[in-house]
């Protein structure tokens, strides 16, 4: 390994380097003359410490010796770190015993270190020099040295767990004695449980002390820890445990087999402040994903900068969410918004729509003429839903416009100024279509100032707990019955399912069972069968095999999500496209652009 890398391996087994250090400074003094050096290496055989005698330790360079040597048995045979590792035991391998020629001037004592907590491998401690150096008693030293350290790192150990356990103690928030914890060190490992085998799916020995569960990082939200855990383990709460402002580690809350179903609590989110003439009742974009996030926060520097953003994203994401966003945030009181649906109007029309004409500028133009939506967002936002199908002759008027920052309506020459913020929304792969010679290149860079990727609903983890309670409690009050109660399978289901149809269709499944379930709790046999059993076959026209959401693209997501709404209506392609959010044209483009089966 080169500088940079032994520097990367050192950091990271800084508790190991630590630990060390008291012994190696010990035998220092006493190794400066005796032909001998002392090696520390990580689980891996990659030496991360070395001191002694310096012309030993310059002859070890000649053979790889030294830092960022790898001295495992797979890299070069019998040698006393590789073997220590392979065996977990101590090791002399003496001259000619060693694999490879080359070191065979060699002799070496090594003897593996264990993890106090879960008595795995995770170094050796080497003795090496020439073959005069060998005595029988080079292992008892090595032994010792190893010991040593096993019993610095046993401290460290101990004082962490003090600090994190003093960390829970302190938090504000106070927990049931019986309720099922386990607390993670700043690396990921298990330092502490408790009550773990009342959690469901895990027994004591499941979740034992000094397991990895993730790979910790002290600036992760908890929002971040509850999507890195492992796909069996769910925790109902996570604590970050700090010791001043430095963060220590996580408690992970688990539920227990027998506690009841919690009702919902009312979640935070962002609000969206309600602008005149838009909506009456504030709305809030949910979620703790760090890409949702990232997209809030990009919707917040876009209405500052007033400029152009395309908002790309699967269909149920929430696209026109940000579009509202940015409005809210719009300097000027009150703006306009207006929004258009380009898939929606005709090709023929959408050019009057946007653009506006005067008196008898086409057939079906009105006598008095019209101003276009541009027009009538002046001063305001204009939001163009599925920019990606507009007719590539009215996307040459579209770079136009926002290049002049100006309007011509279809059959006039007069020039009207504009100031609009243009906000677009996809949910195809534009730079697809423009390598397809389907969209400009040049208007894809002018509409994307910013771009905004809304991520799907699978990848944003804790985040569909906090939508579900959302609609629970809101749709619940609207049609004035309790909030449903779901058991932990239910929840359990809805984490694993892909959500091809994404927020909306989350918010249509919870509204369906609000409107036809009896009773308060929710169980599996209430849901849907593609989300309560995500194995069984969807077939689309002309498919004889199971086709699952696995491995799918954008478009693939979309056509199964679309394929199954027009089943679930046996054929009522109006409703279908009410459920979906779609408009009745564009259901019907995309039956024609995925082949699908329009039943009966």
């Amino acid at each position: 390994m080169d500088k940079e890398d032994v520097f990367v391996l050192r950091r990271k087994n800084r508790s190991l380097c630590l630990a060390a250090r008291a012994a190696f400074l010990r035998l220092a003094p006493h190794l400066a003359e005796s032909g001998a050096i002392l090696i520390l290496t990580d689980h891996t055989g990659t030496i991360i410490d070395a001191t002694g005698d310096p012309k030993t330790l310059d002859a070890g360079r000649e053979i790889q010796l030294e830092l960022g040597g790898v001295w495992n048995e797979d890299v070069i045979g019998t040698n006393g770190i590789g073997t220590a590792l392979r065996t977990g035991k101590p090791t002399y391998v003496h001259a000619s015993e060693h694999f490879c020629q080359g070191i065979q001037s060699w002799t070496c004592a090594g003897v593996p270190v264990f993890d106090p907590l879960d008595r795995s491998i995770i170094g050796v401690v080497d003795l090496s020099g020439p073959p005069d150096i060998f005595q029988p008693h080079n292992v008892a030293l090595v032994v010792a040295a190893a010991r040593e350290i096993e019993i610095a790192l046993a401290e460290q150990q101990r004082e962490e767990r003090t600090k994190l356990l003093e960390a829970y103690i302190d938090l504000p928030k106070t927990r049931d004695a019986d309720e099922a914890i386990v607390i993670l060190n700043g690396s990921g490992r298990i330092v502490f449980s408790r009550n773990t085998d009342r959690a469901p799916d895990h027994s004591k020995n499941s979740l034992p002390i000094g397991r990895q569960l993730l790979n910790f990082n002290p600036n992760m939200t908890d929002g971040e820890l509850a999507a890195a855990l492992p796909a069996n383990l769910t925790a109902k709460a996570i604590d970050i445990l700090k010791s001043g402002d430095e963060v220590q580690g996580a408690a992970l809350i688990l539920p227990n087999k027998s506690a009841p179903p919690v009702r919902p609590t009312k979640p935070k989110g962002i609000a969206i402040k309600p602008r005149v003439g838009v909506q009456e009742d504030e709305i809030s974009i949910l979620g703790e994903c760090p890409k949702m996030l990232e997209a809030i926060e990009f919707a917040r520097r876009a209405a500052l900068a007033n400029v152009t953003v395309l908002v790309q994203g699967e269909t149920g994401v929430g696209k026109e969410l940000f579009a509202r966003l940015i409005h809210s945030h719009h300097a000027k009181e009150n703006p306009p918004y207006v929004a258009v649906n380009c898939a929606a109007i005709s090709g023929e029309l959408v050019g009057g729509e946007l653009f506006g004409h005067v008196a008898g500028a086409f057939t079906g133009a009105l006598r008095e003429g019209k101003a276009g939506k541009f027009e009538q967002a002046n001063g305001g936002v204009l939001c163009l839903d599925e920019i990606g199908d507009m007719p590539p002759e009215l996307q040459t008027y579209l770079l136009r416009t926002l290049e002049q920052r100006a309007v011509y309506r279809i059959g006039c020459d007069k020039r009207r100024p504009i100031n609009v913020q243009l906000i677009a929304m996809t949910n195809r792969n534009l730079r697809q279509d423009i390598e397809a010679g389907q969209f400009r290149r040049d208007l894809f860079y002018r509409i994307g100032t910013i771009v905004i990727d809304v991520p799907p609903l699978r990848e944003r983890g804790r985040d569909i707990d906090i939508l579900t309670d959302h609609f629970n409690l809101t749709l619940s009050e609207k049609f004035s019955r309790a909030p449903l109660v779901f058991d932990l399978d239910v929840a359990k289901a809805f984490r694993e399912y892909s959500w091809p149809g994404n927020v909306r269709e989350l918010r249509n499944t919870i509204e369906r069972i609000c409107l036809l379930h009896n009773g308060d709790t929710v169980t599996l046999a209430d849901l849907p069968d593609e989300i309560s059993q995500p194995e069984s076959s969807v077939f689309l026209s002309g498919d004889v095999r199971p086709r699952t959401n696995a491995n799918l693209d954008l478009n693939g997501v979309e056509s199964l999500a679309i394929q199954r709404t027009i089943d679930q209506q046996h054929g009522n392609l109006t409703k279908a496209a009410s459920q979906l959010g779609i408009s009745r044209p564009t259901l019907y483009r995309k039956i024609r652009q995925y082949g699908l089966n329009r039943g009966k």
